[in-house]
């Protein structure tokens, strides 16, 4: 089990990174970023992306349409026997026009020179039309 004070820097991890992207912030990736980020954009039609660079070429493509909000909920932080650090949260996109998307990020980060940064993260497109009804 981590500390609180780890909780809170991972919260704040994951919290940071709608902050950033909402504000086209991305020379500050860095912040939440390893140098080796693996970030997979499968559910999007981006593949895996390697680096902080290639993040950022991706979301300044002209082509890349953002949400214009990313909210990050419903945080569940776990350690694996062998220490890896899990996190898995809930993100809300309000796009253009209102509409709404919802995505699972499953993140590994990592405390680096102090810091925590994700050193991976999923991007789960959460689908409606293969959720099933509840009855």
């Amino acid at each position: 089990m981590l500390d609180v004070t780890d909780q809170l820097a991972i919260h704040q991890l994951i919290a940071l990174y709608g902050h950033i992207v909402d504000e086209r912030q991305f020379s500050r990736v860095g912040e939440m970023f390893a140098p080796t980020i693996r970030y997979d954009m499968t559910d999007f039609g981006a593949g895996v992306l390697v680096g902080p660079q290639a993040v950022v070429d991706y979301w300044s493509l002209p082509t890349t349409r953002h949400p214009l909000v990313h909210l990050s909920t419903n945080v569940v932080i776990t350690v694996d026997p062998d220490g890896t650090v899990r996190v898995a949260s809930k993100g809300v996109g309000i796009g253009y026009g209102g509409k709404a998307g919802s995505v699972t990020y499953l993140d590994i980060v990592e405390k680096i020179d102090g810091r925590w940064l994700m050193v991976e993260r999923r991007c789960k497109l959460r689908d409606p039309s293969k959720i099933p009804e509840i009855s």
